[in-house]
């Protein structure tokens, strides 16, 4: 039997990226600044855990439209915003920016 290939590891300051700038439904950052900068250091990892599922469901076959689905339910419903006026809008960017990231996986060596 051949060895399994081990999982591919995401690059977390890269969904970081994606889901800071196309994201961020609680509005944590100030327009024009980024979360790694100092000040921000402290709540970067605010939506590593949806960002990370979004990814992986889209690695794992999930359609856009479930993944932009499930960002707008954490949004609505797990931190209780209810259903902003942008929201799909800004789910689908992410979607789209997470599939258009080609260096957002990293694969190990065989």
């Amino acid at each position: 039997m051949a060895p399994l290939t081990p999982s591919p590891k995401i690059k977390l300051s890269r969904l970081r990226d994606i889901g800071w700038s196309s994201w961020d439904p609680i509005g944590l950052l100030s327009a024009g600044t980024r979360w790694d900068e100092d000040d921000n250091r402290s709540f970067a990892d605010e939506y590593d855990s949806y960002l990370i599922e979004a990814a992986g469901r889209l690695r794992r076959g999930a359609s856009d439209a479930d993944v932009v689905d499930f960002l707008m339910s954490i949004e609505a419903d797990h931190m209780g915003l209810g259903e902003q006026p942008d929201a799909r809008a800004r789910a689908q960017s992410v979607v789209a920016a997470i599939r258009a990231d080609d260096q957002l996986w990293t694969y190990p060596d065989k």
